[in-house]
């Protein structure tokens, strides 16, 4: 008989003790003899061959373009809480995550009672995360004084860094109805963005944050995904578009979709900037 309160058992290593992440792809994982195993062909970051796989050791396995998982797997990860996501190359691109990855409720209950209280915590929550944007903790209360704020730094720094990258710029433009019109560094922008939130999708998952509920984004399924997204926008994401845009005025015949993609992968990869997004949610909700 299975142990636990509605028979269910719990997972044998605390996630405090894991390791985090492990990201999988171009291969096949199955299960054999009871253990994870993964046999790949090869790609950028591991060599052809048979891997065991340490889940027991991780909270959340991310596993790539070119790969399949087998039924058994699933059955194993979910016995021992472990987490999968299944992501584009280096995490630009999020297109699942169960809601795996935690022992327990800590950070969502911590989540759901700051939002509640909106003329308290989350105003708090939210004026912090301005502070980490500004690199300040500014006087102001009301949301929409901070909003305007961070607006006009932000145009400050998106001029900034198309002199640093050589791009010209004529301003943030974006027509939702017709995205494709922008000019190459706002079309740049729109898909930096779209890889930075996919990893901060995958950071939310992993923690068991609740996404639909923001502090500073409110009417997105994905507010609080927005939310930490956007405390890389001027370190990560606007840095890829503009290198991006750099490297198509050289590369014509390569889509910049392609291109920002390619360099947002590379750029969470040697950054280890999932990691440190679990790290702020974590200090977000003051759980260490």
């Amino acid at each position: 008989m299975l142990k636990g309160r509605l028979g269910l058992e719990t997972a044998r290593v605390p996630h405090a003790d894991r390791h985090g992440l492990i990201a999988l792809s171009r291969g096949a994982l199955t299960v054999e003899s009871g253990c994870l195993v993964f046999t790949t062909a090869g790609g950028p970051d591991l060599d052809a061959g048979v891997y065991s796989i340490p889940f027991q050791g991780v909270s959340l396995i991310l596993l790539g373009p070119g790969s399949t998982v087998s039924h058994d797997v699933l059955r194993l990860m979910a016995r021992h809480g472990t987490g999968l996501a299944a992501v584009g190359d280096d995490g630009v691109r999020a297109y699942t995550a169960p809601p795996l990855g935690s022992d327990d409720s800590q950070i969502a209950r911590r989540h759901a009672r700051a939002w509640a209280d909106a003329d308290g915590a989350r105003l708090s929550l939210a004026r912090r995360l301005y502070a980490w944007r500004l690199g300040e903790v500014l006087p102001h209360q009301e949301i929409e004084v901070l909003r305007g704020i961070e607006g006009a730094r932000m145009k400050a720094t998106y001029q900034r860094l198309a002199q640093l990258y050589g791009v010209a710029w004529n301003g943030r433009r974006y027509d939702r109805a017709n995205p494709g019109a922008a000019d190459l560094p706002n079309q740049a922008i729109n898909h930096a963005a779209t890889a930075i939130e996919a990893a901060a999708a995958i950071a939310v998952a992993a923690t068991a944050a609740v996404p639909q509920l923001g502090f500073i984004h409110e009417d997105s399924a994905n507010a609080f995904v927005l939310d930490i997204a956007d405390l890389f926008r001027d370190s990560v994401t606007v840095p890829v578009a503009f290198e991006g845009v750099r490297a198509a005025q050289k590369d014509a015949d390569t889509p910049v979709e392609r291109l920002v993609r390619r360099i947002a992968g590379r750029t969470l990869r040697e950054q280890q900037v999932i990691p440190t997004m679990i790290d702020r949610i974590k200090a977000l909700f003051e759980l260490s």
